[in-house]
């Protein structure tokens, strides 16, 4: 199936971010543990704060895009100041510096977040949105390799000269802003939302509400990146290969997205979300108990595929889950829950690496984990979309 112009045209402007950001991002844990010399926990706190302070945003943004019935110019907005901001990484010498910098990259993310979101979902109908959110997912995270791969060369070429390969990752950031500029077009507006996503004018409906309680405890374990970096290192994997262990963990996640969407069309968003969830279960239960360097290249392979679903999925599901006329709000809350989970997440996590080591935040993420996956299993009919359920009770 040819996917609609927008969806391409997002899909561009996100791989060509993403190439942008995942220069700057693996390189950032150590740059911040070895070349400013900060802890893990302190890792965890720039990490959580960043992500969790922004979340009140894409509640405003998605808002917003509802109220003026135009996406585009707090999309291209959002991308606009993350790409302004990322490359001040370069003149910063102190931990709340990079904190602040994080901080306005992040709040350019939750500019952007939510009408993006609104506007993929606005672009295709409920029965191929999982395509269409995967589709996006696969571009960004290619362009996560891709960049993943140009910062092992530019840690290996310049010595590790962390402030100029700031700098020089700018370029496929503007290139990024300049695609949604030209090309990104307004979505015509569904006039009437569809059965499944009924919802009051004022709130989110009753179905939505249960699944954002069961993905926000799944969000609790889901910990930064940042965090995932440092395990492998601790078991061995030597601090010029890290951008190779984040380019084999983009890879695996790269690679199913799409598929994973597209199941999700077929077999309905609830049954492929309850994989997802038992895959990080299981995932972060072999970070916990793994002893030598190959099994962190093997585990975050595995973590690349359930991220694949876990990122993905949850959008799609929570787009069916709303009416068009307040969908972008409705992907805010989203945004916002997943977001004030990550405070909490990544700094449980630098605290557990501090006080008990490098095994204690994995066995927590796991066990969080199953808690999530025992929740959505059994309150799976109260967060199913109509269609969804109609298709299961088909003989």
């Amino acid at each position: 199936m040819k996917l609609p112009r927008n969806v391409r045209v997002f899909g561009v402007a996100s791989f060509l971010t993403d190439v942008h950001s995942e220069i700057v991002l693996p390189l950032l844990p150590l740059f911040v543990t070895q070349a400013l010399g900060l802890p893990a926990t302190f890792l965890g706190f720039i990490e959580g704060v960043a992500d969790s302070s922004a979340s009140l945003v894409k509640v405003g943004s998605g808002w917003l895009s509802d109220r003026m019935r135009r996406r585009k110019p707090l999309i291209v907005a959002g991308y606009t100041l993350s790409t302004i901001v990322k490359p001040l990484l370069a003149a910063a010498f102190t931990g709340w510096q990079v904190m602040a910098i994080r901080f306005g990259d992040r709040v350019g993310k939750g500019i952007r977040s939510a009408p993006r979101d609104a506007a993929l979902a606005d672009a295709v109908p409920e029965e191929t949105r999982g395509h269409a959110f995967g589709f996006h997912r696969a571009m960004d995270t290619l362009g996560a390799v891709l960049g993943s791969a140009i910062a092992y060369v530019l840690m290996r070429e310049t010595d590790g000269a962390y402030r100029s390969i700031f700098l020089w990752a700018a370029l496929p950031g503007v290139l990024a802003v300049l695609t949604l500029a030209i090309f990104l077009r307004e979505s015509p507006r569904p006039p009437h939302a569809p059965v499944s996503a009924a919802a009051a004018p004022g709130r989110p409906s009753a179905r939505l509400g249960w699944f954002l309680g069961i993905h926000g405890l799944f969000s609790l374990a889901d910990f930064s990146y940042a965090i995932f970096l440092l395990r492998a290192e601790s078991l061995g994997v030597a601090p010029a290969l890290i951008p190779l262990v984040y380019l084999v963990y983009n890879v695996s996640y790269a690679a199913l997205p799409v598929r994973a969407g597209r199941l999700s069309d077929r077999w309905g968003r609830v049954p492929v979300l309850i994989a997802g969830y038992a895959l990080s279960a299981l995932c972060c239960l072999g970070l916990a108990l793994a002893s030598a360097a190959w099994m962190a290249w093997a585990l975050l392979a595995l973590n690349g595929a359930r991220m694949a679903v876990t990122s993905t999925i949850p959008r799609a599901l929570a787009a069916d889950l709303s009416s068009s006329a307040r969908r972008g709000t409705d992907l805010g809350i989203y945004h916002l829950v997943v977001g004030l989970a990550a405070l909490p997440a990544s700094v449980v996590a630098g605290l557990l690496w501090d006080g008990l080591g490098p095994r204690a935040p994995f066995l927590w993420a796991a066990a969080v984990s199953l808690l999530a996956l025992a929740a959505i299993i059994l309150l799976r009919g109260r967060i199913s979309p109509a269609k969804a359920r109609r298709r299961q009770e088909i003989p």
